[in-house]
């Protein structure tokens, strides 16, 4: 694969190069896991959660250990031979590819990105992710559900379960507010770097949220690496924008350090 212009994508260490562009998404819907993560100055929020989610992972699907140190390493690494000290970093893992070898890590360098921070509609969808926990590479579910969602005219997919349980974005975590605190979702879900991040700096609780009491809620908003968005609309439930709460949860968040890979 040669490099496309937009995006440096390293195999262990190593250029990917010689390869098709097409090969990309293939790669990335293997079997695996991965972190995604903005880096600024060749630092990045939460890197300790980000290295024991990959550890975590790893010993999880493939029945050993990922060294953080290794992950640093190469990380930087594809920051340097990508010419970036600002970008979208992801970090994928694979197994080995030699039989008792060390997993494969596939580090993908890109442009920068921020969430804008306009409000979000989201379209509540039947779809909960499998392994909900893990952060993995494969699967229709979550691509399919965010392309019906943008062709209905929203911005996001809502995974629900059968009842009607709220349990994430299709790429981001969701929280409700309910004036006091920050209400997380209880079905299952994956627990986000960047919801990990605020839940230690805001009044936090962990719930059952369902669609049929989204009424109850005056505001909510979602996050991932990119940033925090408040959310207007959940099917045709109309929600406020809540200024003081996005304010506050920008200001917790911008004060979250950043650590140097």
């Amino acid at each position: 694969m040669t490099n496309r212009p937009d995006v440096h994508i390293e195999i262990d260490g190593r250029p990917a190069t010689g390869l098709d562009p097409a090969v990309v998404p293939l790669l990335q819907g293997a079997y695996g896991h991965f972190t995604a993560m903005q880096v600024r100055d060749g630092r990045t929020r939460g890197l300790a959660l980000h290295l024991e989610r990959l550890d975590r992972a790893t010993r999880e699907l493939f029945g050993t250990g990922l060294d953080g140190d290794r992950v640093r390493t190469l990380v930087r690494h594809a920051l340097d031979r990508g010419g970036r000290s600002d970008a979208g970093v992801r970090v994928y893992v694979y197994g080995a590819a030699a039989e008792g070898g060390a997993p494969t890590v596939v580090v993908t360098v890109r442009e920068a990105r921020t969430m804008p921070p306009r409000p979000r509609s989201m379209m509540p969808v039947p779809f909960l992710r499998p392994v909900p926990h893990v952060k993995h590479a494969g699967g229709v579910g979550q691509p399919y559900y965010g392309r019906a969602a943008a062709l209905a005219g929203f911005d996001d997919a809502l995974l629900t379960g059968p009842g009607g349980e709220i349990a994430e974005g299709h790429v981001a975590n969701v929280a409700l507010w309910n004036g006091t605190s920050l209400v997380w979702p209880e079905a299952p879900a994956l627990r986000g770097v960047t919801m990990a991040l605020l839940e230690r700096l805001l009044p936090s609780v962990h719930r059952e949220v369902l669609l049929a009491d989204l009424g109850s809620y005056p505001a909510a908003v979602l996050m991932n690496s990119q940033g925090i968005a408040p959310v207007h609309r959940i099917g045709t439930t109309e929600l406020a924008v809540d200024e003081e709460l996005i304010r506050r949860l920008t200001e917790a968040y911008a004060a979250v350090p950043w650590d140097g890979i």
